[in-house]
């Protein structure tokens, strides 16, 4: 009764922001990402031990309460579902910075679902995992699957589970992931996401603009047109956090180092290059390009005074219990 899986965290090409159901995390558009090889959350779980209640441990330290809390309401449902009423050791281990902008939450949600359902004797598929892991965080539904996933929102009355587009070996992308600012975000995407929604006067635009959005994301995809998924993600990106700033009180996830990667993104593209931009909800900038480019690129953005490291990363796996561990 124990187990240990990794999953990967993912960027969202065209993003998400709301949820039409908050108790059930079903989001009220649909969103489509890219699953990233290099960071990833590798989680075991222990139903052995004799325990009085779920201990959570993550990069080697106890979790905060606030994602104790998290953590143990989706390992009741993990209970539920396999009817046993053990208690569990979960920890988890980040190879890139944790809360800070960067999917943390998916891939660990990701990972817990696999391997929580896999030690406790119910493997699931992946169209099972992904509905389970959405239940943590909504980007979670989108890591269980390597390349391309897409999640749909807007509907209530079913509760959604990511499909893949396309897997990892489909399309040989870089992504550069500059990070600029490695400690936790102030406020959670999931605190964000509400205030959003209740205090900005732009959210209906939003909610209305996304389905095109996405149909036009995902058949640039399948026909490999950087420049389109580029432009696009920029938009989605930009569309997403001026929606932020919109509310009352406004949400500002930037630092300088975000606008200075920005900018230096549009240099590099008067250069000639195909580069671009996408910033989920916090600081870090992922810069997308051609292999052949991304020496050039990563130079260029380590140059930049407000880029504290720079990770390299392609189109990663699916999430996927270890074995003999």
């Amino acid at each position: 009764m124990d187990a240990t899986a990794v999953a990967h965290a993912n960027i969202a090409l065209v993003k998400y922001w709301g949820k039409i159901d908050t108790a059930a995390n079903i989001p009220a558009v649909g969103s489509l990402s890219l699953t990233l090889s290099n960071l990833w959350t590798r989680t075991s779980v222990n139903f052995r031990r004799p325990l009085k209640e779920d201990r959570v441990f993550i990069n080697e330290h106890r979790a905060r309460p606030a994602v104790m809390k998290k953590v143990v309401h989706f390992l009741d449902e993990v209970r539920r579902r396999t009817e046993t009423d053990r208690y569990c050791e979960v920890r988890s281990i980040n190879s890139f910075p944790t809360a800070a902008g960067m999917a943390s939450s998916a891939s660990g949600f990701a990972a817990l679902a696999v391997a929580a359902m896999h030690a406790a004797g119910h493997p699931l598929t992946p169209t099972d995992a992904s509905a389970l892991a959405r239940l943590g965080s909504g980007s979670a539904a989108r890591s269980i699957f390597g390349g391309f996933a897409e999640l749909p929102g807007g509907d209530p009355a079913n509760a959604p589970a990511a499909i893949q587009i396309a897997d990892e070996h489909f399309w040989p992308l870089t992504v550069l992931v500059a990070i600029t600012d490695d400690t936790p975000k102030p406020v959670s995407s999931r605190t964000a996401m509400e205030m959003t929604k209740l205090h900005s006067p732009f959210y209906a635009a939003w909610v209305d603009t996304a389905g095109r959005d996405l149909e036009t994301m995902r058949a640039a995809v399948l026909r490999r047109d950087l420049e389109t998924v580029g432009a696009l993600a920029e938009h989605s990106a930009l569309k997403m956090h001026g929606l932020m700033m919109s509310a009352r009180p406004g949400l500002l996830y930037w630092n300088p180092g975000t606008v200075a990667v920005i900018q230096e993104v549009l240099n590099l593209r008067k250069e000639g290059l195909a580069v671009y931009f996408t910033i989920d909800a916090g600081p870090q900038v992922k810069v997308l390009c051609r292999r052949r480019d991304k020496a050039t690129v990563a130079d260029r953005l380590l140059a930049l005074s407000g880029v504290r490291s720079l990770m390299l990363c392609r189109p990663g796996p699916s999430a996927r219990v270890e074995e003999d561990v």
